[in-house]
């Protein structure tokens, strides 16, 4: 009903739910961090200026946007944000965390899969402020944030004692 995505698109984060690396995604499974029956979530290729190592968390299944996102979907994304929130502030030593998900190119969507961003935040970060001056992270700078999100995450396993 709301759908943007261009005839013939190729969907980057159906290829990363799939742990298929390929020349024109920038994410690769050394950036993968948590995954479920239901969600992946990783280490953004384009990071903000004081904000680096930020997650994103997908459906495994392709939906567009949080119009057409079913509730389970949803409630396995806000699971794993929490989890990897946890991670953040473990591992990162960041004062806090901020969340954003965007619809449609109005709201300033520009991946035609739905998505949620998960921040580490700072005490005067400027993270709103800075947002159009993002860059592209490479891997070798992305994989350690990657490794220590992961490893806390297993350690912290659900059930895990």
């Amino acid at each position: 009903m709301y759908n943007h995505a261009p005839a013939g698109y190729v969907c980057p984060f159906c290829l990363v739910a799939a742990g298929i690396e390929h020349e024109h995604v920038y994410t690769t499974q050394r950036d993968v961090v948590l995954r479920t029956a239901q969600v992946t979530a990783f280490v953004a290729a384009a990071w903000w200026p004081n904000n680096p190592g930020h997650v994103l968390i997908i459906p495994n299944q392709h939906f567009e946007n949080l119009y057409e996102l079913p509730p389970e979907y949803a409630a396995s994304i806000h699971t794993a944000s929490q989890r990897v929130a946890l991670a953040l502030k473990a591992t990162y030593g960041c004062a806090g965390t901020s969340t954003r998900q965007h619809n449609e190119p109005a709201g300033n969507q520009d991946v035609w899969h739905y998505h949620l961003h998960l921040f580490p935040r700072y005490p005067n970060d400027q993270l709103y402020e800075l947002t159009a001056r993002r860059r592209r992270a490479s891997l070798e700078e992305r994989v350690p944030y990657a490794e220590r999100l992961r490893d806390w995450l297993t350690a912290n396993a659900p059930g895990c004692d």
